[in-house]
């Protein structure tokens, strides 16, 4: 512990807090910014870390991890545009929000469960992070294959009609298909066009579904002005209202500890299981996709939770969490610090560096985010004239830069074209989000598995933990056909 205090006290010079409070207004800024993620910014940050300090460059990049994470979900409730995948739950109860004039009551709600989900891992991360490692590397293909079944039983409870949902869900897992398979290397659905052999980005699809869709939307009524938010000081939280939430901030962040350390998740799958499981347990369902504070709570705990938590296997293995942790340990090993076990005993001082500089990180996104929060606020209050000319270049430009292909752009006008006519004939475009973001994970380790067990599907049922994600699976997409003929019954 005196080591500790030591290091703690380490941090707190000029230097370390002014480039940490730079990555992280950098990262809540291109979080919020569609199609520009966190891995970007800490890509593009890497080579300047060279010529700083360890302790100081890994500060500044892991606060630009976590505002990334954060910013995102600023433009999913002010103008249903998540900034980044993992915010896309948020747009589903965040922007009904702000459309009732309770923006800052979400984007309050929103900054608050980021900070709790980041400081829960940060703690998970210090104290029993060997624990979670060894039991996160027990997942092998069955278990990523249950884990992604599980993840898509949650069109069952997002969707008015199970039958539109499932037929949503389907044209996203579709999309896929496109591209090179996973396992053989044969073209499939690409029709001979070379740009389609990459497969279907997930960032421009998504920018098209979400924002696109929108922006068609807002051309029609582009004359009227946006709903304004002047009192918004006056619907800032208090602490007895977060505190009514207690339990889905507590279990949120566990689902996203658990998942950030399961290399090769991600922040979008904590983000959809906490908000299904905040459904699932709340007392008033029937709020979640009206507008409702829980599932903005839920969504943000989860996704901020996977900050920590993918540390736990780069610290204690050397194993990427997920994209951007594999970038880190780039920036790592640039400072001559080789992730793993070894880096626990030669270099315990940036262990505990790391460690407390998160917990810096997120106290210190609470009041940056406290404070930005009133500027970003007045988006609202553009009218749609001006609003929606700006958008779209902003989403131009966000999905270019997935790959600097122009393609993708084409790619996001046809979703987002997609969109409006499927929103039109009132199918849900959640369902299809969640097929894209979940279906290549699970067929890429359906395959595998199949292909350990020799062709036989009981490996699903001889893995335990592949057992019981399935197990949960079904009971997921039970549950609302129970619920149904209940209330018809009565």
């Amino acid at each position: 512990m005196k080591e500790m205090g030591e290091v703690f006290f380490s941090l707190l010079t000029l230097n370390n807090l002014l480039y940490m409070n730079i990555g992280l207004l950098g990262g809540i800024v291109v979080g919020a910014l569609p199609g520009l993620t966190a891995t970007m910014a800490v890509a593009l940050l890497v080579p300047m870390t060279y010529g700083l300090d360890a302790t100081t460059g890994i500060l500044m990049l892991l606060g630009v991890y976590c505002g990334g994470t954060y910013g995102g979900s600023i433009t999913a409730i002010l103008i249903n545009t998540p900034g980044t995948p993992a915010a896309a739950a948020t747009a589903w109860d965040g922007h009904v929000l702000a459309k009732k004039g309770r923006a800052g009551e979400a984007l309050e709600m929103a900054l608050v469960a980021s900070v709790f989900g980041g400081l829960f891992s940060t703690l998970v991360l210090m104290f029993v992070a060997p624990q979670i490692a060894k039991l996160a590397l027990k997942f092998g293909p069955a278990e990523y294959f249950a884990l992604a079944v599980f993840g898509l039983t949650i069109i069952a409870s997002v969707s008015k009609s199970l039958v539109k949902g499932l037929i949503m869900g389907i044209l996203g897992i579709l999309a896929t298909c496109i591209g090179v398979d996973p396992v053989s290397g044969i073209e499939r659905l690409t029709f001979g066009n070379l740009r389609l052999t990459s497969g279907i980005q997930l960032i421009p699809a998504l920018i098209g579904l979400f924002a696109i869709t929108e922006i068609l939307n807002k051309a029609k009524n582009s004359q009227e002005a946006a709903g304004t938010l002047e009192a918004y000081k006056k619907v800032t939280l208090k602490l007895k209202t977060i505190l009514q939430y207690w339990k889905i901030l507590i279990k949120s962040s566990c689902i996203g500890t658990f998942i950030g350390a399961v290399p090769g998740t991600g922040a979008a799958i904590a983000s959809f299981i906490s908000y299904n499981e905040a459904k699932r347990a709340s007392k008033e369902p029937e709020l979640f996709g009206n507008g409702s504070l829980e599932g903005v709570c839920a969504s943000e705990c989860g996704n901020n939770a996977v900050t920590g938590a993918t540390l736990i296997p780069l610290l204690t293995l050397g194993i990427p969490g997920d994209a951007i942790t594999a970038v880190l340990i780039g920036a790592l090993t640039m400072q001559g610090l080789a992730p793993g076990p070894q880096l626990f005993v030669d270099h315990k001082e940036y262990v505990y560096g790391i460690m407390l500089g998160l917990i810096l990180v997120n106290i210190f996104m609470y009041f940056q985010g406290h404070f930005l929060l009133k500027f970003f606020v007045n988006i609202t209050k553009v009218p749609e004239v001006v609003m929606v000319p700006i958008l779209l270049v902003l989403c131009t430009v966000g999905a270019y830069a997935a790959k600097n292909a122009v393609f993708d752009a084409c790619v996001m006008v046809i979703f987002g074209i997609m969109g409006y006519f499927l929103k039109k004939l009132d199918f849900p475009l959640t369902p299809m989000v969640i097929g894209i973001v979940l279906g290549s994970m699970a067929e890429k380790n359906y395959r595998r598995a199949l292909m350990i067990s020799n062709g036989s599907a009981s490996i699903f049922l001889q893995k335990p933990i592949a057992l019981f994600f399935l197990i949960l699976a079904a009971a997921m997409l039970l549950m609302p056909i129970i619920r149904n003929r209940k209330v018809k019954k009565v």
